[in-house]
């Protein structure tokens, strides 16, 4: 696929596609023309990106985490650092706290929607 349909796909801007390339964090294949062929598995790759971009994780940092979304891939750290350490438990406490308000919002939004219902029921 084309670099647009991987955007439209993913909510990801082309630009930034282009960033994740330079960062070694996907890599397209190069048809006989030059052009970049996406294969449709970088969907699901560049959704997981995002959400660690997003989440505030540095780039730098999501190549050596990637491995870990897939089940099935053995992790292995080289050199170890500490302050990394660090920072990743921040990273992911702060998760937990947005995942707990998100859930919090949802069940909120699940009952006004349920109040909602019923009041739309007719009375008998």
């Amino acid at each position: 696929m084309k670099i647009s349909e991987l955007s439209a796909r993913t909510g990801v801007a082309t630009r930034m596609l282009r960033y994740y390339e330079e960062q070694g964090l996907i890599a397209p294949q190069r048809l006989a023309n030059g052009y970049r062929d996406y294969d449709a598995y970088l969907v699901n790759r560049v959704t997981k990106i995002k959400g660690l971009v997003d989440s505030g994780v540095p780039t730098r940092i999501i190549g050596d985490i990637l491995p870990c979304l897939n089940q099935s891939k053995e992790i292995i750290v080289r050199d170890p650092d500490p302050k990394l350490r660090v920072m990743l438990v921040k990273q992911r406490d702060a998760m937990i706290e947005r995942i707990a308000l998100l859930e919090q919002n949802r069940d909120a939004l699940t009952r006004y929607i349920a109040a909602m219902d019923q009041a739309m029921q007719p009375t008998t």
